[in-house]
This record gives C-alpha cells, structure tokens and sequence, in this order.
C-alpha cells in the first residue's frame, strides 16, 4: 500500500486535549473526516481507504480520538462515546478551515463503532453533506447478545468484573486495566466473535503499524452494549450510505439496513463476508461504492448547483431589456 507523500500531520483541540490527524490535501474541494473503530488508530483504520479517496481527488482528515494513539488525554485507551461524538464535532469545524476545503461539501466516515457514531453525528450535525457508515455498530444490544453466542458464560462474568473492578479503579485514579481487542472465546477480550479475529490480518498485515496498541480499558465495555445510534437515523437529513457485511458477527447488519432503510436519503450497499471484509476480500467493491456515492453528492451535486453562467453580457441590449 502506498502512502501519501503528500499528506501533513494536523492537530486539532476537542474538549481541551489535542487530537492528531492526518490531513491529505485535496483537489476537488470537498473532504472526508474519517475516523477509525473502537481503539483503532488512524493508520491502520483509515490509510487503505484514505489513500484511494484522497487519490480521486478528495481531501482527507484522518484522526485518532483523544486517550488514543497519537491524541493527547490521559488515562490512555480508554473509549468513551460522549467524548468519541464531540471529537467528531471538533474535527468537522476544523475541517472547514483547512485549504482549499468548501465547508458545505464536507463528509464523514467511520466503522465499526466509528460507523455508529457516523449515524448519530449524521442525525445532530447540519453541516454535513454526506455520511458512510462503513459495517457499523447501529445496535449495541443486539450486537452484545449476537456476540455472547460466541463466548463461555465463565469469560463473560470474568470480563464483566474486570470492567467494574476498572470502572472503580479510574474512581480511585488507578490506571486503566487493559485486555485485548480480540481473542479466542475463553478468553478475556473485548471481542470473541469468529470475524473479530480477522482485525489484526485485516488492518495490520506483517505487522506495518508496530505502534498500535491492540487493547482497550476494559471500563469501555460497559456503555457499548447500551449504544443504539441506530435509532438516530430517521433523523439524517443528508444523503446516508450503509455498508453492511452480510455475514457480519461483530456488527450484525440487520439494525443498519434498517437505520439505511430509516434515513430519508439512507442508500444500502451489501457485501459478502465478515466484520472486516471491506478491507480485505470486498476492499475493491466497498472502496468503489463509497467513491460513487461521494462523486454524485459532493461532486456532481455542486456542480449541478453552480449558477450558469450569463451569456447576454456580451451582447447589445435593447432597449426594453432587464
């Protein structure tokens, strides 16, 4: 994969703690804010779909949320939404700020819990002019009670006590208390499901992005399984596009084809494969939907809305004429 030569790191300020972002330049005026799922750094998260967006002509801005990766804001990975959603509103007014960058022809993409956040920020935020919502977590109850298929009752008790024991810990201003982002069922992880494996083949091949901590503060499980942004879609007025994998075990798809369904301008695209098939075996079929959808309303619908252009200037009024 090749990485930009052109892109610059960034910094913007959300809630008073500095977020890292990689900004890549664009030629079209309209910009992408993407940002990765759950504890997933920019890089890995981002870097293979960036890459083509920015190369049809889009610019990027890809960050990592505070406590996370190259961001500021202690304790480290921990994942709290209502802070995820206000650096989302963050990126979106620094965006509109960088050169060369309509602020009406901005979009926002996201996965996995990110896509989750896309349909709420969708539904809240007017100055979006397009949203993706790439194999989104739209239903965390659901999602959890899928998910327990997956694991023994014995890890799932001692992974509940282990986020309370975490969530009493940061109380008591003790560091956060880390187990990995996947694991195989039995153990102690924040995801068990078969597809939840595949995170590190698919966003980490031969090890490209060492620094990534592949863990997470176990207190972040405790709010994902109540988070239903699913149910904000009805709400998003732009133009909405839900990618969903059909054999999807850590995001199931049936409560995103329903927020898609939901949207008054929700599109639907539908893949074969797991959680993180886009980046790997549907990578060309997601990445060519998704710069579709994004030609035809930040591109073309621009284009379709500049004035014509006053041709009578040129010519002699009559008398009579306006």
């Amino acid at each position: 994969m090749r990485v930009s030569a052109q892109r610059e790191k960034v910094r913007f300020v959300s809630g008073g703690v500095e977020c890292a972002a990689w900004h890549y330049p664009g030629a079209n005026g309209a910009c992408v804010i993407m940002g990765a799922g759950g504890a997933v750094t920019k890089e890995p998260g981002t870097d293979p779909f960036a890459e083509r967006l920015n190369d049809a002509g889009f610019a990027v801005l890809a960050f990592d949320y505070r406590r996370l990766g190259e961001s500021g804001g202690r304790p480290r990975q921990i994942v709290r939404i209502g802070e995820q959603l206000a650096d989302w509103e963050a990126a979106i007014t620094f965006a509109a700020t960088l050169p060369g960058v309509a602020p009406d022809r901005i979009a926002i993409w996201g996965f996995s819990l990110s896509g989750g956040h896309v349909l709420r920020v969708a539904a809240d935020d007017p100055r979006v002019a397009a949203a993706i919502a790439q194999t989104p977590l739209a239903d965390g109850p659901d999602a959890t009670r899928k998910a327990g298929r997956h694991q023994r009752p014995s890890a799932m008790l001692r992974f509940t006590g282990r986020g309370l024991l975490d969530a009493l810990g940061g109380l008591l201003g003790r560091p956060p208390l880390l187990v990995p982002l996947a694991g195989e069922p039995g153990t102690v992880a924040m995801l068990t499901t078969p597809d939840g494996l595949d995170g590190d083949r698919a966003l980490n091949p031969g090890n490209r992005y060492p620094d990534w901590q592949q863990v997470i503060a176990a207190r972040s499980a405790l709010r994902i399984p109540f988070y239903r942004p699913g149910r904000h879609a009805p709400r998003a007025r732009c133009p909405l596009l839900v990618v969903v994998c059909d054999q999807d075990q850590t995001a199931p798809p049936g409560p995103a084809i329903r927020a898609a369904e939901r949207a008054p301008r929700g599109e639907l695209v539908r893949l074969p494969g797991g959680h993180y098939a886009p980046f790997l075996e549907a990578h060309e079929q997601a990445v060519e939907a998704e710069l579709s959808f994004l030609r035809r309303h930040l591109i073309d619908r621009a284009a379709a809305e500049e004035p014509a252009a006053d041709v009578t200037d040129s010519a002699p009024r009559r008398r009579g004429q306006g």
